[in-house]
């Protein structure tokens, strides 16, 4: 395992979905200032989290034909753009397209980053944690920051929301000629369909489409409750149990903190039980903690719930990632970028219609539709396959192989 890079590009995923985090963190402050219903910021999540997912595919498509690691920094800076701009965009449209272009810039980052992670961290379901956990914890600041800023300066201060963007990409910047200068070298990335094709026992390294299509399933499953509580949890907190704007950042800023515990307990389980376990515990741990979310007749029950299915929620994510890419193991950016973006679409395309169903019945009646949506990919996760040693479905030899180099073994 490369420490120094994955701790490095943990970093970066930290800030990346720092603006990830800060688009919901901003809905409650729109509603209050410009007077936006539930139906337009539901639209403003599917901005950012779909128009993000319909893009991302093509950026790991792009990522498997050559290392384009430009992507990394050219995508948290585009990113930490649209959120400034849309901050002080007074236009409903303009403010749209603003959050599009901040998605448009996270989906960039994902499918490379991703794989430059993989190579750092070798097999290790911790390792794929660690980084998935750097991208929990940026969304988890999101909220803290968002309301600092916005809260103290107003939309007008929204510029300052771009600091922790230019501070990551000075680093960037310079990290090449401090790794030169320190005799460092960068993990090589994961092998691409050309080399993966090419030789004796290719059989084996056969992409295996209908057990990645599944997975996909369960992820476009995953991904519609998490953007609906994600996007009105906080205004369940201040509209339902009339608590304060404060209150709502705190479990949202709870929710997605409690993602980081379930992201480093699932590579855990993972190393050490298998990461089968640790995605069946994860969805049957978080199908009651919904339940709760939505039922929760007081904000402390509000708080807990939403704190356990953050957690339960991000246990069988660093598996689902590892399991994407040894799905297709010759497309390990395609796999990604499907994975984690045109699954992760269905959340923000359906953002509109909880949306307008929270106006037309209210918010509980959109957690409890969620609830119900969350039961299929809770099912389907139990009828995962993984992919047995010495079987056609074994990942490549020289991925594995690679990982034990990378990881010093």
């Amino acid at each position: 395992m490369k420490k120094g890079q994955l701790g490095f590009l943990t970093g970066t995923h930290a800030v990346n979905d720092l603006y990830q985090g800060a688009i919901p963190a901003m809905l409650p402050f729109l509603m209050a200032e410009r007077h936006y219903s539930y139906a337009a910021v539901s639209g403003l999540a599917f901005a950012a989290s779909g128009v993000s997912s319909l893009f991302q595919p093509l950026f790991g498509v792009l990522s498997d034909r050559r290392p384009r690691s430009w992507l990394v920094p050219a995508g948290f800076v585009t990113a930490a753009l649209g959120v400034v701009a849309a901050g002080l965009s007074g236009d409903y449209v303009v403010t749209w397209l603003c959050v599009a272009l901040a998605g448009i810039g996270i989906a960039a980052y994902h499918p490379p980053a991703t794989s430059q992670a993989r190579a750092a961290g070798g097999s290790s379901q911790r390792a794929m944690s660690i980084f998935s956990v750097g991208g929990t914890i940026g969304g988890a600041v999101a909220p803290s920051l968002v309301t600092l800023v916005i809260g103290s300066a107003g939309f007008d201060g929204s510029y300052l929301l771009a600091v922790p963007a230019l501070a990551m990409a000075v680093s960037w910047a310079l990290k090449g000629p401090w790794m030169r200068w320190r005799g460092y070298t960068e993990a090589p990335p994961l092998v691409t369909g050309t080399s993966a094709k090419s030789g004796a026992d290719g059989a084996r390294r056969a992409d295996d489409w209908r057990s990645f299509g599944r997975l996909v399933a369960v992820v476009i499953g995953w991904s519609i409750p998490f953007v609906t509580v994600t996007s009105l949890v906080s205004l369940h907190a201040q509209r339902d149990l009339g608590e304060s704007g404060t209150a709502g950042a705190v479990v949202l800023t709870c929710y997605t903190a409690a993602g980081a515990v379930g992201t480093l307990l699932g590579g855990w389980i993972g190393d050490r039980h298998g990461r089968m376990t640790s995605v069946r515990v994860g969805y049957l741990a978080a199908l009651p903690a919904l339940f709760g979310v939505a039922w929760a007749p007081a904000f402390p029950v509000l708080a807990l719930s939403s704190t356990l299915f953050g957690a339960a929620m991000f246990v069988p994510f660093a598996a689902q990632v590892t399991l994407a890419q040894d799905y297709l193991p010759n497309r390990p950016g395609t796999a990604s970028g499907l994975t984690l973006g045109l699954a992760m679409a269905a959340g923000g395309l359906c953002s509109p219609a909880f949306g307008w169903l929270a106006d037309a019945s209210g918010l509980r009646a959109a957690f409890y539709a969620a609830l119900l949506v969350f039961t299929v990919p809770v099912v389907l996760a139990l009828r995962l396959p993984d992919r047995v040693a010495g079987s056609s479905d074994t990942p490549p030899a020289d991925l594995v192989e690679a990982g034990n180099i990378n990881s010093g073994q």
